[in-house]
């Protein structure tokens, strides 16, 4: 990183028009602004990212950089013209979606329609098996957007996503290892607590508190994972 940019800046990779594309250390934001950012951001679903500016996670694949970009584009100029939030995410997926077709994702996939895309064909590799049953999957976050949710971000399980298999949880190749254990320890958490009977909205409350505590207080990591039956 140059000794000119401060955090969370680490280069700038595109401009276009007056929009400068950023690409930004998402770890430090998560821990330090604001832990609902995941793979991109524009200023106004983030009002702490300048006006001028689109920021891409630098976890993120760069050949997944130009569907994002593509994504913001929409986004931020539907947006500054006062459309609301939830519709110009509609259209700036729509606009990803097919870009992501354009790549060729979609066919490799289903060898180009022969055959019904498969959760397990977007696993790369087995991280754990735990003594409960389930298993966490490091996944190919980009072939999971293409294929079957394009809001996929950081994780998921079987609770969540009827895509995912039975006694599965996700974890995005994006997430940069260091953080990983905090996705972890979210997903986890938050499974346990649907599988007991607890609704999505509730659970997942409550394990972003987990994960934002166990951010800023990482001796408590430990402890929280080994709770959800990392051991």
């Amino acid at each position: 990183m140059a000794k000119s940019l401060k955090p969370p800046y680490i280069r700038q990779v595109d401009e276009r028009g007056d929009l400068k594309v950023w690409v930004v250390d998402g770890s430090y934001i998560r821990g330090h602004i604001d832990e609902e950012f995941t793979n991109f951001g524009q200023h106004y679903s983030f009002p702490f990212i300048p006006s001028d500016e689109l920021w891409l996670d630098d976890a993120t694949e760069t050949d997944e950089q130009q569907f994002f970009i593509d994504h913001l584009l929409v986004e931020h100029r539907l947006m500054a013209k006062g459309v609301s939030y939830d519709k110009a995410l509609a259209a700036g997926d729509q606009a990803e979606r097919k870009e992501r077709r354009r790549a060729g994702d979609v066919a490799r996939l289903t060898h180009h329609g022969q055959k019904l895309p498969d959760g397990r064909d977007v696993h790369k590799r087995l991280w754990k098996k735990l003594e409960n049953g389930v298993a966490v999957w490091i996944v190919s976050g980009r072939m999971v957007r293409s294929v079957f949710d394009i809001d996929f971000t950081e994780g998921g399980h079987d609770y969540v996503y009827e895509f995912v298999p039975e006694k599965e949880v996700w974890i995005d190749d994006d997430i940069l290892e260091p953080e990983r254990p905090y996705v972890l320890v979210h997903e986890l958490h938050e499974r346990n607590r649907m599988a007991s009977g607890w609704p999505y909205s509730k659970a997942h409350a409550e394990s972003s508190r987990l994960e934002y505590r166990c951010r800023h207080h990482p001796d408590d990591l430990h402890e929280a994972l080994a709770a959800e039956g990392w051991a």
